[in-house]
């Protein structure tokens, strides 16, 4: 494809050298270009690609994409291209570059606070099951249909993204489902995208490290749905106090869900346990996997966004009761002693209300023991809060490290702490050694108590310093509790 080609979504302010140059592939990352490369220079926000092009150059590109002044000293051979913004240029130069994939996909995303994974992976699941074949990007995996590629963002980078895209494509996916992280948004990383549908969770306190205030991340959020096409539809969360902000300026169909008010998809739990519940689906029984009323509000996006991609209510019920949680989310393990743990993700004040109060309505009598921590170099206002609702709905609490990353644990541990009274303390224990949390957990139970290992879900790995260690709370939970597998 030549670069004149490539160039034909974005406003080209100047350019010098020829636009009639072959282009074999394009990058942000100089370390990534080979020969015949189109180099852009993003200003990221911990360096400037701009400080890198004579790096490109020397990699192989032969083309540059800037938002600087192009320099008076241009090597002959090679082309560069001035644009206003090479942020916002790179989603629709990559979507260009490999064929427009979204195009040729039905491409639903997910964005919110909560539940993006499970929704986005259970619709993979569920089109998969009806017998089609379908593509996954999420936090957990990425799926080319049943191809694993593993996943390193929420949301990944526009090059990577389209590359991923049109490789669902000519596997012959028809359907393929996103998570849309607030920071992909803000970073216009979805950019040239084409979305048949758009599904908000709902919205709390997350990522303030990075948007600075709650508005700026409630926007964030907002531009997804404000960019979605006439043709598509947009499904809501009524129960969010936001659902209805966020498709203000939506052009799409607007649909409502919900388990507590009037809604165009609804749903009540009928009973619950820790295996599943048995639910009143848009007026049909159905028994689920799943468990807790959070989740109720996950399968009502699946099973809207389903309905709104043209499959019958019958035939979506019916494949919905065959589906499993994702990895990390709600997981049960029991022990041989009689008590259960549960992992989950919850990194949220919100989240670790929503799988406590799960818990608590599914127990039999007996405690509830959590065992949480705090991410590292992230949003430090929310760990007095983590710790101060995981002691209002539990018995025992045992705050301990997460991903410290490059601060020190027991220092992530007192913030969390200095959240409690002195009720709350009472029954709340700190340990900085995770390993030794787990351990200390299961030593506390008794027949019949639930233990939640929150924070880290599907995480294999504890990064601390910037090294990862293996680490996976599935694994020391059974460790703990004397079975291995």
């Amino acid at each position: 494809m030549t670069l004149q080609e490539i160039l034909s979504p974005v406003q080209v302010l100047s350019h010098q050298g020829s636009l009639a140059t072959t282009i074999t592939a394009v990058c942000t990352d100089s370390r990534q270009v080979i020969p015949g490369s189109l180099f852009v220079a993003v200003k990221g926000t911990q360096t400037d690609g701009h400080t890198f092009i004579p790096k490109a150059i020397e990699q192989g590109a032969v083309a540059i994409l800037v938002s600087d002044e192009i320099p008076s000293d241009v090597p002959s051979d090679i082309t560069f291209v001035k644009v206003a913004d090479t942020e916002s240029a790179i989603g629709p130069v990559a979507t260009t570059f490999y064929g427009n994939p979204s195009q040729k996909l039905k491409l639903v995303g997910v964005t919110g606070t909560n539940g993006k994974t499970t929704i986005a992976t259970v619709l993979y699941q569920m089109f998969r099951a009806l017998g089609h074949k379908a593509g996954l990007l999420s936090t957990v995996c990425n799926y080319i249909d049943e191809r694993e590629v593993p996943a390193t963002h929420t949301t990944p980078d526009p090059i990577s993204l389209n590359r991923l895209l049109s490789e669902m494509v000519e596997a012959g996916c028809e359907y393929a489902f996103m998570e849309c992280s607030s920071h992909a948004i803000q970073q216009q990383r979805i950019g040239g995208l084409t979305f048949a549908g758009g599904i908000f969770t709902n919205l709390t306190r997350d990522h303030l490290d990075y948007h600075k205030t709650f508005e700026n991340y409630r926007d964030a959020k907002k531009l997804f749905f404000d960019h979605l096409p006439k043709e598509a539809f947009a499904i809501t969360n009524a129960d969010d106090s936001n659902g209805q902000i966020m498709v203000q300026n939506c052009a799409a169909k607007i649909c409502t869900y919900s388990v507590r008010t009037a809604a165009d998809f609804k749903a009540r739990i009928l009973e619950e346990s820790i295996e599943g519940m048995l639910l009143d689906m848009d007026g049909q029984e159905v028994s689920v996997r799943f468990v807790g009323r959070f989740n109720v509000q996950n399968l009502l996006a699946v099973y809207g966004a389903t309905r709104l991609l043209g499959v019958d209510r019958e035939s979506t019920l019916r494949a919905l009761s065959t589906l499993h949680p994702v990895n990390g989310r709600f997981e049960a393990i029991r022990s041989p002693q009689g008590f259960s743990a549960i992992v989950d993700y919850a990194h949220t004040p919100d989240a670790l209300i929503n799988v406590l109060e799960a818990i608590n309505e599914i127990k039999r009598g007996g405690k509830v023991i959590t065992v949480c921590g705090a991410g590292g170099n992230r949003d430090k206002g929310k760990r007095p809060i983590m710790a101060r609702e995981a002691a209002n709905h539990s018995d025992r609490v045992i705050l301990t490290s997460d991903n410290p990353r490059f601060e020190e644990p027991a220092a992530i541990v007192a913030d969390m702490a200095a959240g409690l009274d002195e009720a709350q303390k009472q029954k709340t224990i700190c340990i900085v050694d995770r390993r030794e949390a787990i351990r200390t957990a299961t030593a506390l139970a008794q027949a019949g108590d639930i233990i939640l290992v929150a924070g880290k879900g599907h995480e294999p790995y504890q990064e601390v310093k910037g090294v990862k260690h293996h680490f996976d709370d599935h694994e020391e939970i059974r460790k703990a509790f004397g079975i291995e597998k």
